[in-house]
């Protein structure tokens, strides 16, 4: 590899890793005016980051372990994340059914509570306590724009219609639904945007003390470069103690817990467009949520992992349990010959010393080195508390290198979502007016996708063949020269998998097919 031995211009910071974290704190920072370069070895998003359930949420079942300020601030920044990105947000109602047999799982702070003053419980989840918790669930984060919670009589509402006859009632609550991968690459858009250099397929490997300076050496394009940063952010996801010891060559003052949460994608499960919290006889609790209009996703699994993270899979031990958790609820039984797709990620929680991977925190904790140039390590974390996250971070970089600029990032849309919450069906509605070639569902995809940028997108386009050639399931030369162009993507997995979920709809040979024309730099 052909070394560059002149360093590029000192930045102020420097991150390492583009999940969510990262390029969440590349955008606020670019956005107080600092310099800011972030390198990431492999696609925005490769990892964790698109690998969750798809959810931004308060986290109803963290009350069970008393974490209220984490449910709190979560349901707060809720509603915040909601109004910023439309396009690839949305509200949904999720159907808790209720019955007599739902437990904890292992020994929660709550169930421990209940056995010693109600002991006749045996672990079990009373109505009034699950009742009581939605109460909290509405009223803890000041919500302003989803609805509250609802008893649901199953025998009469549509929700009850596929599922097992046993369940009688249940409770709906609300939440939220994002497009994950998206939401990172539309933070690295806007962060570069406000002057940030982003740069995939760029591995940072060594960073080194050098006065008050940090030299970091990134392999990028067969070259190695050597970039200078007055300070250096780790937000390594699974790797950041790998990150802190290898890389950067220092002490780790705290310790991460990979989990492995696995998922299976199935055929269409139910016609309607509400979410299930599902409970099982073990405490342990999954969602089957519409995913894609004509999919049901499933998950997820908390297991400790060792090994890669970049070589998670959801085993067939993990499918089967999937399969059989979902059977117990739903009238006709998930089976393996229903998956068409799995995925599965390694989350890196924060190591509090839980007895179990479902019982670790979602919080997160960031450590500052300023033994010599300072670096901050990100630990743990979740999508529903990135922007503060990187609010968080700020305010510990802030000292340092003395900004002054105040936190800005709520309420500033992501680019495309700069309209109302309630305006997705207008502008669905227009689309589809001014391009009338479009079929419903690309019509739909793309406002979801691209909100109000879906115009520039598609130009001036009069017919399907001004988009040039279709790929598959829509996706024409036309958007995928605007991923290529404007949103980092560099080969066919990263288009159907990472910006698009169009893999669901695409057989192997159109996806080789993409991955070739792409190879050749986007010619016919």
């Amino acid at each position: 590899m052909v070394s560059d031995p002149i360093p590029e211009h000192a930045y102020d910071l420097f991150i390492i890793g583009g999940g969510i974290n990262g390029t969440g704190i590349a955008r606020d920072a670019a956005g107080r005016g600092l310099s800011v370069a972030l390198a990431e070895m492999g696609d925005l998003a490769q990892a964790t980051s698109s690998a969750s359930t798809k959810l931004f949420h308060g986290g109803l079942r963290y009350l069970e372990y008393f974490e209220i300020g984490l449910v709190r601030k979560a349901l707060i920044e809720r509603e915040v994340l909601l109004e910023a990105m439309p396009h690839i947000a949305w509200p949904m109602r999720f159907v808790l059914p209720y019955h007599e047999d739902m437990r904890f799982e292992g020994a929660t702070p709550t169930s421990r509570l209940l056995s010693v003053f109600m002991p006749w419980m045996r672990g079990r989840r009373p109505a009034w306590l699950i009742r009581l918790g939605l109460f909290l669930y509405d009223h803890l984060g000041g919500r302003k724009i989803l609805p509250g919670t609802a008893t649901l009589d199953l025998s009469s509402d549509p929700a009850g219609a596929v599922l097992n006859p046993k369940y009688r009632m249940a409770y709906e609550y609300s939440d939220c639904w994002v497009q994950d991968a998206r939401l990172v690459v539309l933070n690295a858009r806007d962060a570069e945007a406000r002057g940030a250099k982003i740069m995939t397929r760029a591995k940072v490997v060594d960073a080194r003390r050098d006065g008050d300076h940090w030299e970091v050496k990134v392999a990028l394009k067969g070259r190695e470069k050597t970039f200078r940063a007055r300070m250096l952010v780790n937000a390594g996801g699974p790797w950041v103690e790998q990150i802190v010891r290898e890389t950067s060559h220092l002490k780790p003052k705290a310790h991460i817990r990979l989990v492995r949460g696995s998922h299976i994608v199935t055929k269409r499960l139910f016609d309607h467009d509400k979410a299930y919290f599902f409970q099982g006889t073990d405490g342990r609790i999954i969602f089957a949520i519409p995913y894609e209009e004509d999919f049901t996703l499933i998950g997820t699994t908390d297991q400790d992992h060792d090994g890669d993270p970049l070589n998670a899979r959801c085993t067939e031990a993990e499918q089967d349990y999937l399969c059989a958790f979902a059977s117990e609820y739903f009238a006709k039984p998930v089976t393996r010959d229903d998956i068409v797709w799995t995925y599965s990620g390694v989350r890196p929680l924060y190591d509090d010393g839980a007895s179990s991977a479902s019982a670790a925190t979602r919080d997160y904790v960031l450590t500052l080195n300023t033994d010599g140039a300072p670096v901050l390590n990100v630990f743990g974390g979740k999508i529903t508390t990135y922007r503060k996250l990187a609010e968080a971070a700020m305010a510990k970089i802030a000292p340092v290198l003395k900004v002054t600029n105040p936190d800005w990032t709520a309420g500033v849309p992501l680019p495309g979502g700069d309209f109302a919450v309630s305006g997705v069906a207008g502008l669905i509605a227009d689309l589809a007016k001014r391009y009338t070639f479009l079929d419903a569902f690309t019509t739909r995809r793309l406002i979801r996708t691209y909100g109000t940028e879906a115009t520039q997108l598609l130009g001036a386009a009069k017919t399907a063949a001004d988009l040039g050639r279709d790929f598959g399931a829509g996706l024409t030369e036309a958007e995928v020269r605007w991923l290529m162009e404007k949103e980092y993507a560099k080969n066919a997995e990263d288009v159907v998998w990472r910006r698009t979920k169009l893999g669901l709809r695409m057989d192997a040979a159109q996806i080789a097919a993409l991955d070739a024309w792409m190879a050749e730099g986007g010619t016919t």
